[in-house]
C-alpha cells in the first residue's frame, strides 16, 4: 500500500503560487477619462495624446480611444495642432453645479456689488490643495488687467486670499502645509519661510484681513478677508485686485469695503455665529 504524503501549505507558500500566472491591476475606462481630465485641470494648459499618457503612465493606445471617445460627446476638444483640452460639456457641468450651490450664488452676488462700489476687479477665492483657486470673478471698468481668471490655480504663499485659506487651521498644520507646498513666486517676493507663513496666515485670518503687494505679479495688489463658515473656518475669500499705487494712496477704504462684504455673505449664509476668539483655532 502506498502512503500518503501529507502536504503542509504553511511550510511551502510559493508551492501554491509559483506557477501562478501574476495578477494584472486593470484600469476601469471611467477611471482612465478621469486621469485624463484631472492631467488636464491639474497642470491648466492642453497636452498632446502621448503627453497625457506618459503623465499618467497609461498605455498610448488606450489614451487614444478614450481621448476619441471624450471628444465625440465634447468632453474634450482637439485643436488643429493635435493637442487636447477640457471641453464645452465640462463648462455647462460646470454651470449647472454652480447654481445649485447657495454660496457661489449669494457670493458672486455681493463680489458683482462690490465692483459697482469700489470700480476694481472683484474675486470669490477657495482652497483647491496647495493651490488658491479663482471661483469667479467680475472685472472692474478700467484697462487694469491681471494675469489670475476664473479656474486660475495659484500657490498658497503667493496670495494674500491663500494665507486666508489655511488661517483657521492649527499651527502645527500650517507649517508642515507651507513646508510641502511654498515656492518661489515670479517677482521673487512672496515669503517661502513655513513658520514665517504660518504666522502670517494666522495674524490675518485673526484680523480677517490680508494684503500682499507685488508678491505674484509685478504692479499688483490684493486686499482680501475671509468668508467664515458656522464653525469658524475660513470656505473662501473675497478680494479686491487692483493697481499696487491704489493699494497706498487709500488701503483702509478698500479694506473697510472688503471686510464689510465678507461679514454680508456670512450673514446672508447664516454663519455669524461662529467663534472669533482669538485663540479658538490656533
Amino acid at each position: 500500500m502506498t502512503k500518503t504524503q501529507s502536504f503542509d501549505a504553511q511550510s511551502h507558500p510559493n508551492l501554491l503560487t509559483q506557477d501562478r500566472p501574476a495578477a494584472r491591476t486593470r484600469v476601469s475606462g471611467i477611471d482612465r477619462a478621469m486621469q485624463i481630465l484631472d492631467h488636464l485641470y491639474e497642470t491648466g494648459s492642453p497636452a498632446s495624446a502621448y503627453e497625457i499618457a506618459k503623465a499618467i503612465k497609461a498605455p498610448l493606445s488606450t489614451v487614444y480611444v478614450i481621448i476619441d471617445d471624450l471628444v465625440t460627446k465634447t468632453m474634450l476638444v482637439r485643436y488643429p495642432d493635435g493637442t487636447i483640452w477640457l471641453g464645452s460639456r465640462l463648462y455647462h457641468y460646470g454651470l449647472a453645479y454652480a447654481r445649485s450651490l447657495d454660496f457661489i450664488s449669494i457670493a458672486t452676488q455681493e463680489m458683482h456689488n462690490l465692483c459697482r462700489q469700489i470700480g476694481e476687479t472683484v474675486q470669490i477665492c477657495g482652497r483647491d490643495g496647495d493651490y488658491m483657486l479663482v471661483l469667479a470673478m467680475a472685472d472692474g471698468p478700467s484697462h487694469f488687467q491681471i494675469a489670475s481668471r476664473v479656474g486660475s490655480r495659484i500657490p498658497l504663499n503667493w496670495t494674500a486670499s491663500g494665507r486666508l485659506l489655511v488661517g483657521h487651521l492649527p499651527q502645527e498644520d500650517r507649517i508642515n502645509l507651507f513646508k510641502r507646498c511654498a515656492r518661489s513666486s515670479p517677482t521673487g517676493r512672496a515669503e517661502i519661510d513655513a513658520r514665517m507663513l504660518s504666522d502670517l496666515a494666522g495674524k490675518a485670518f485673526e484680523q480677517s484681513l490680508s494684503i500682499q503687494v507685488a508678491e505674484s505679479d509685478y504692479a499688483v495688489a490684493c486686499i482680501a478677508s475671509p468668508i467664515r463658515d458656522q464653525q469658524g473656518s475660513c470656505v473662501a475669500t473675497i478680494s479686491v485686485v487692483l493697481p499696487e499705487q491704489k493699494i497706498i494712496t487709500d488701503e483702509s477704504g478698500y479694506a473697510e469695503r472688503v471686510k464689510a462684504s465678507a461679514a454680508r455673505i456670512e450673514d446672508m449664509m447664516g454663519w455669524r455665529n461662529h467663534d472669533l476668539r482669538p485663540n479658538a483655532h490656533s
